[in-house]
């Protein structure tokens, strides 16, 4: 039987803690600004994104007009909301795996929690990848 490896690199906790707050920090204000471009800001140009519908958009142009449609309707796009980082971890150098948690404000707005996938390129991070699903509080979970 082949010994399964762990890939969480403890003495990385602090960076991958860092980048994951800094992006969730970027969310929260771009959420409150409606700022498309803002919540964008950190996309690669090749990102790939897994919607809550099941759909998969590929690049930041095509996710950024979703954005700025969403962000342009009179109803917002999400409640008022705390962006929280659930965990992050990093599996490989330059790389973080992190869980936000995007938790409604008022209790009849929906929450949602989304992986991201960030990878640093010259000092900087950018996410590779996310995929965000709504938060279903009557099966019982709780979004703090």
């Amino acid at each position: 039987m082949d010994t399964r490896p762990n890939l969480h690199s403890l003495s990385a906790d602090a960076t991958a803690q860092a980048a994951a707050n800094a992006l969730a920090a970027e969310l929260q204000k771009a959420l409150e600004t409606s700022d498309a471009d803002l919540y964008d800001s950190s996309l690669a140009a090749d990102v790939v994104w897994g919607t809550p519908f099941g759909a998969l958009v590929i690049g930041h142009d095509q996710l950024n007009a979703i954005h700025h449609r969403l962000m342009q309707q009179p109803k917002p796009a999400a409640p008022a909301s705390r962006f929280d980082v659930v965990a992050a971890i990093s599996p490989a150098p330059g790389v973080v795996v992190t869980q936000i948690r995007r938790a409604a404000l008022d209790p009849g707005g929906f929450s949602e929690v989304a992986l991201y996938v960030l990878v640093e390129r010259d000092g900087r991070w950018w996410v590779a990848a996310a995929q965000n699903t709504p938060i279903d509080e009557s099966q019982g979970l709780r979004t703090r």
